[in-house]
């Protein structure tokens, strides 16, 4: 493994101290932010620097110009000082770094009405740039393992419109006996959300009497995702991205794949890395043939969209139902015959037998609604591109469910 990690691994588990990396070379302000710009560029970021300078072993950086490749909008400047503390660099040319420090934002972004926008304790952490010409998947996916903030405050002339908590994504790496990266770990977590929507009235009244009906005037709740990556065999599990808020209801994505492996990942990138014309002949052809691979090496295991109600899909029935000047059950025996007609559109009558009747039990009753799917044994997604010619086979083949209440 690299210097790096090697680093990396031992702080991690207490095994080693940082005198024991032995950097190589005296800190060069210029060189380290020379490799941010390269090594983010190819993850599709455009980073230009201003001056920057070195005070013991952090390196204080002047201004940023931070664009996104193939974006037309020009890069957007930030005049603000970047520290980047006990930056180290190897023998290797990789580098290090303990932490970004950013300042804290405090400032208005409009006049009529006033926007001002506050967000602090803003952070990354465990930073680690690769040597020279290294841009491997492998490399570019462990650059940071720690990125936070505090408090997000937005207001509207003096009265807070949206506000968030805190912010933070956290990856831990794990290694193999050969020092090779071996999983990951990815937890995200947006904390204590909470908006005040009464404000779209002003402008918008149609909208806002919708908002009043549903009772939605400020909304909160949280956001977090969990997931998982071993490298040997491209497992990739999303466990959960959970949309959760009160009132409204939880939103949570389940995903499982295999075979999502460094080699495939790599494929991406060099797709993207290719100079060439999305319409040229050339471009379609590699993109097709890359997308074939793909599909071939990727296999789903499991998936699932599932929503638990907290009053959003009452409050809906309600609004429609007293909008049509009936009560909610009658209102639900009208729209209940538009179901299988809806459905059967797709021409796939298993697939009417399979969702209708969960359908109506949500509409009399709204608990949960979930949609999964489950092959008996993992499948490549091509195999399943294939089986889409008979969509009554795919529902099979996918191990299709529907379940209301559930």
């Amino acid at each position: 493994m690299k210097t790096m990690q090697t680093k990396g691994l031992m702080l991690a588990t207490g095994l080693a101290t940082l005198a024991m990396m032995q950097p190589a070379m005296a800190l060069d302000a210029d060189a380290f932010i020379d490799r941010i710009e390269t090594v983010y560029q190819a993850n599709g970021y455009e980073f230009s620097f201003g001056p920057a300078s070195v005070q013991g072993s952090d390196v204080i950086v002047e201004g940023v110009r931070i664009g996104i490749a193939g974006v037309d909008e020009e890069p957007t400047q930030f005049d603000i000082t970047l520290t980047f503390t006990g930056v180290e660099e190897y023998e290797d040319g990789s580098f290090t770094a303990r932490e970004l420090r950013i300042p804290d934002i405090d400032t208005e972004f409009a006049s009529d009405p006033v926007g001002h926008v506050s967000l602090t304790g803003m952070v990354a952490q465990d930073i680690w740039l690769p040597p020279e010409g290294d841009t491997s998947a492998e490399s570019l996916m462990q650059t940071v393992a720690r990125v936070a903030t505090g408090p997000l405050v937005v207001s509207r002339d003096g009265a807070e419109i949206i506000r968030i908590e805190s912010m933070e994504m956290l990856s831990d790496f794990s290694y193999a006996a050969d020092e090779s990266l071996e999983s990951v770990r990815s937890d995200v977590s947006i904390a204590n959300i909470w908006a005040d929507l009464s404000i779209i009235g002003e402008d918008e009244p149609e909208t806002a009497a919708i908002i009043e009906a549903l009772g939605l005037d400020t909304v909160s709740g949280n956001i977090t995702q969990s997931m998982s990556w071993t490298m040997e065999d491209g497992h990739l599990a999303i466990e959960q991205l959970l949309l959760d808020f009160a009132d409204i209801g939880a939103l949570d994505f389940t995903f499982e794949i295999t075979g999502f492996t460094m080699d495939v990942l790599d494929k991406v990138y060099a797709m993207q890395a290719l100079d060439l014309e999305s319409t040229s002949e050339e471009a379609q052809a590699r993109q097709m043939m890359t997308g074939m691979e793909i599909a071939q090496a990727l296999s789903i295991v499991s998936a699932s969209v599932r929503y638990d109600d907290a009053g959003l899909a009452g409050n809906l029935l309600d609004m429609f139902a007293a909008q049509s000047g009936v009560g909610r059950a009658q209102f639900v025996e009208v729209i209940k015959p538009m179901v299988p007609a809806m459905i059967g559109q797709a021409g796939v009558p298993a697939l009417t037998e399979l969702v209708v009747p969960q359908v109506n039990a949500f509409l009399d009753d709204p608990q949960s609604f979930e949609i999964a799917v489950a092959p008996p044994s993992p499948t490549s997604f091509l195999v399943l591109a294939a089986a889409a010619a008979n969509p009554a086979g795919l529902i099979t083949a996918l191990g299709l469910t529907v379940a209301a209440n559930q």
